[in-house]
């Protein structure tokens, strides 16, 4: 395998030693192969909202699995799925299941191009959206992580449609489109971003760009394969009150299963195939252990008081690494959003990825490796979000700040 892994941040390449093999999960901790545990704040990227091993989501794959792992054939469990996504993100009023968030905004943009018979797309500088090529223009995640360019392999002529601009500047927006009149079909974002680090929108951002996509003729869609049920059971979406034409889920949607969605308004999901003459396809999309694992997630979800716990939890955690960090003299600047945050080494605000790129990744990569010490497993980059999920407790917060104020002045 390429740096021995298959997916690249997974080598710790940007925080040093080697990366930990991991035997099993269980609830809100990880075993490695050589009978280590780890409290652990990456909970595979997002997806394992309920902690690991869930006993109700590996009861109903479990169940999923015992009745057939795959068809090819509609099943009652992907319309269950699609309406329990509608309910809570009445934006979405039809939905296609796909494989992954890749493949979700991949389809999002090829559907907005169609609709709009327009061929530019904005995205915003240190946002990823997926390994597809149109969009490994200054992306963020892994690209960010290890420091390459734009990826060899892309053509130029598949990257000119794309126009890159600063998170947080409507007044870039603005200017794309008077540089392009009647030539940008969508503004793609992650409404929270969360793969440069965790960078919230400015206040009004999220509307103004609404506003400008709706003066202009432009879809505006929403990448929450981060957000999505995350930051609020209705995602960003329902959190900050704006209504995107587009939505993009994979992670939480899917409980862990390799799973994504794109949905929207129903006129404009109407030209996808077979309704409309817009083609896209997939073998295993809305297969049954995606969709029960999706389900049984949904539903532990909407129980009362999760999310105001969920919020309670990260900002126990926040607060406590910002006093932690004070008292060992180190610049720090924590953002959070819900159960989403990033401890950014530096004293200065994180509004956009130049700004982000200013925090200390050496400091970091100690920092990791001193936590790593203790037993607490975070994301090897510096520009990655932390997650908690429901399985953490206030005792192991409270456990992970002691042990960051120990790596604190260790490094």
């Amino acid at each position: 395998m390429p740096g021995g892994v298959n997916s690249p941040v997974r080598a710790f390449k940007a925080v040093g030693g080697d990366p930990v093999f991991i035997a099993r999960g269980h609830g809100a901790y990880l075993d490695d192969v050589d009978g280590k545990t780890y409290l652990d704040f990456v909970g595979a990227w997002g997806p394992m909202i309920l902690g690991h091993a869930h006993p109700a989501v590996i009861r109903a794959v479990s169940e999923a699995a015992g009745r057939g792992i795959a068809f090819g054939a509609p099943t009652e469990a992907e319309n269950q799925l699609a309406l329990a996504i509608r309910e809570v993100m009445p934006a979405i009023e039809k939905v296609r299941l796909v494989n992954s968030g890749t493949e979700a905004v991949m389809s999002a943009i090829r559907l907005a191009r169609a609709f709009t018979g327009r061929t530019h797309v904005i995205k915003f500088i240190g946002c990823y959206h997926g390994h597809a090529d149109s969009l490994l223009v200054k992306a963020g995640s892994g690209v960010a992580t290890l420091g390459l360019p734009d990826s060899p392999g892309v053509p130029a002529e598949v990257v000119r449609m794309t126009l890159p601009v600063a998170f947080n500047d409507p007044a870039a927006v603005s200017a794309a489109f008077a540089a392009h009149p009647n030539a940008i079909a969508a503004v793609l974002l992650e409404p929270v971003v969360g793969n440069a680090g965790v960078i919230p929108p400015a206040p009004g951002f999220l509307e103004q760009l609404r506003r400008i996509c709706s003066e202009q003729g432009a879809l505006l869609i929403f990448d929450e394969v981060m957000t999505g049920f995350r930051v609020a059971r209705g995602g960003a979406q329902g959190r900050f009150g704006v209504q995107p034409d587009l939505t993009c889920l994979a992670k939480i949607v899917g409980g862990g299963v390799p799973c994504g969605a794109y949905g929207g308004r129903a006129e404009i999901l109407g030209q996808i195939a077979p309704e409309g003459p817009v083609y896209q396809a997939g073998t295993m999309s809305g297969n049954p252990l995606a969709t029960a694992a999706g389900l049984v997630t949904l539903a532990e979800l909407g129980r009362p008081g999760v999310y105001e716990r969920l919020e309670a939890l990260g900002a126990a955690l926040e607060a406590g690494l910002v006093e932690a960090a004070r008292g060992a003299g180190v610049p720090l600047r924590v953002q959070r959003v819900g159960s989403m945050l990033t401890a950014f080494f530096t004293e200065l605000p994180v509004t956009d990825w130049e700004s982000a790129r200013l925090a200390d990744t050496e400091r970091f990569a100690r920092f990791h490796r001193a936590m790593l010490d203790r037993g607490v497993y975070l994301p090897p980059s510096q520009f990655e979000s932390w997650f908690l999920s429901t399985a953490h407790t206030e005792a192991e917060i409270g456990r992970t700040v002691e042990a960051a104020g120990q790596a604190f002045r260790a490094i």
